[in-house]
């Protein structure tokens, strides 16, 4: 397999090339162009680049960038931000209140452990009849 050498690589991107537009009916010429690869490759990308940012530019500055997922208005974030909130402290209290329900049904079927405060057991004894 032969290397592509730099300079030839360099040459074949600078070799003028022309483009014509003729007319069929009677072989006029209506537009010539002299152009190289190296020019066609530096127009596409540059005209590819602009639309680009036209794009990017149509969208943030106008009211399409609304119709994009995830973006509002300031005041839709902050009730957004409330209403997270109130979901919150709304399953905090369901939680307590299931929580509650489970505890009240177990004592009901007997079912509740008795559980002894082994806080007093920790203690030293004294003896406080002698004083």
């Amino acid at each position: 397999m032969e290397k592509l050498n730099y300079n030839d690589t360099l040459k074949r991107l600078r070799n003028s090339y022309r483009l014509v537009v003729m007319n069929d009916d009677t072989y006029e010429e209506i537009v010539t162009f002299k152009l190289s690869r190296l020019s066609v490759y530096i127009g596409i990308s540059v005209s590819f680049v602009v639309l680009v940012g036209l794009t990017i530019a149509l969208i943030a500055f106008s009211p399409l960038k609304y119709y994009i997922p995830g973006y509002g208005t300031q005041e839709s974030r902050t009730a957004l931000q409330i209403l997270k909130i109130r979901t919150d402290s709304l399953e905090q209290s369901i939680r307590y209140k299931e929580q509650y329900l489970e505890n009240v049904k177990a004592v009901l079927n007997g079912n509740i452990p008795i559980q002894k405060d082994t806080t007093m057991l920790d203690l030293p004894k004294t003896d406080i009849s002698n004083e």
